[in-house]
């Protein structure tokens, strides 16, 4: 039989225990997933599947991270996870903007492995190679690397100033390849690393120039780099709505106007994932993916057309290198597009939207999270 003492503890204590144990346990506990965003999610994604669709649907409510269109999680070659925002759906063509970096510099890697190019050494550019030019010393491995030392601002201040805004809109418009070529060197080639969008447009110069080099108009320069894109990428990845923009002089525009679904930009990864092929074929040499993914001399935190997830050394965090993985390496572009590979968590991340910059860092903390599932 208890003790009184004990009795009346008891009695006073118990109903406080029960009202802390029937509470509404909003401090411990996260509401219920909405089924909308549990629906978005396979059955068994890897991990868990309420704490994955949880993360999806982050990435389509936070405030402040802009808006996101679409966005597919891909583990071990499987769709795990795959969402679109209201008006948008799989059959939506997305613009890559900088992502299309990544496809040229794809693109370059199939015409060195043909043995059409050559990485150390200047690519044929006619007025590069005037006697006494110093742009001539220009090697494709260091455009590619964005450290060409052309005088190329990026994001420049009045934006009217800005070399991809010249480029793309203004003085260079009707020939965006010849205007960035035509730009003198501020630099050293090699000595260092500068962003730009120019560069991007060079390289697809370049390819123009090696797979039509006998076009005899636009039209025809643009009919034959197009064939070429869609012969040696777009099919063999399975990429069926690959397409790409070109300029009046019938330059494919690779720094930034490259064309995808959310599905195909997934496959896209997929295929850097596993090093260049695709269903046990070679589509360019692995060694290419591994050059692509190696830190430039100039940047530890870029590759070759590639952001890689490590440090900058500055106050520039395009990845998230203190939480994610370090094999994680990305093609990111304007407004908040995103293929994010780890082929060490076999993950593919995909979103492609609109965000601006000041809410970027958000954008890239609710993109770190997903990843962080698959730890």
């Amino acid at each position: 039989m208890p003790r009184p003492a004990l009795t009346s503890f008891l009695a006073a204590a118990l109903p406080a225990l029960l009202l802390a144990s029937c509470g509404d346990g909003s401090s411990t506990s996260e509401p219920p997933v909405p089924p909308a965003a549990l629906k978005a999610v396979v059955e068994n994604p890897g991990v868990n599947r309420e704490k994955l669709a949880r993360a999806v649907d982050e990435a389509f409510t936070r405030e402040g991270i802009g808006e996101t269109r679409a966005l597919i999680v891909m583990h071990g070659g499987e769709v795990v996870a795959e969402r679109y925002g209201e008006g948008y759906g799989p059959e939506t063509r997305f613009l890559g903007w900088s992502m299309s970096k990544t496809v040229t510099g794809v693109l370059i890697g199939l015409l060195v492995a043909d043995g059409r190019l050559h990485l150390d050494e200047p690519p044929p550019i006619p007025r590069w190679q005037r006697a006494g030019d110093p742009r001539g010393e220009i090697t494709l491995r260091q455009l590619l690397q964005m450290r060409s030392g052309l005088r190329h601002e990026e994001k420049a201040e009045p934006v009217y100033t800005s070399g991809e805004v010249r480029m793309m809109f203004l003085d260079g418009r009707d020939n965006m390849a010849g205007w960035a070529e035509a730009q003198p060197l501020e630099s050293e080639p090699g000595r260092k690393f500068k962003y730009s969008t120019p560069d991007a447009m060079i390289l697809s110069d370049v390819a123009g120039r090696v797979v039509a080099p006998d076009a005899g108009t636009a039209a025809e320069r643009q009919r034959l780099m197009a064939d070429y894109l869609d012969a040696r990428l777009a099919v063999p990845l399975g990429m069926k709505s690959l397409t790409a923009e070109y300029d009046r002089a019938g330059t494919m525009m690779g720094g930034s106007m490259v064309w995808a679904t959310a599905p195909d930009w997934a496959r896209f990864g997929e295929f850097l994932r596993r090093k260049g092929s695709v269903k046990g074929a070679q589509i360019v040499p692995r060694a290419w993916i591994e050059f692509m993914t190696k830190p430039s001399p100039r940047s530890s935190d870029y590759g070759a057309t590639v952001w890689l997830n490590r440090d900058s050394g500055g106050d520039r965090e395009v990845l998230f290198p203190e939480e994610g993985p370090g094999d994680l390496f990305a093609a990111v572009g304007h407004l908040g597009q995103y293929v994010l590979v780890s082929p060490s968590r076999q993950l593919t991340v995909v979103r492609l939207g609109k965000t601006d910059e000041p809410d970027r860092a958000a954008l890239v903390e609710t993109l770190a999270r997903i990843v962080d599932l698959y730890r």
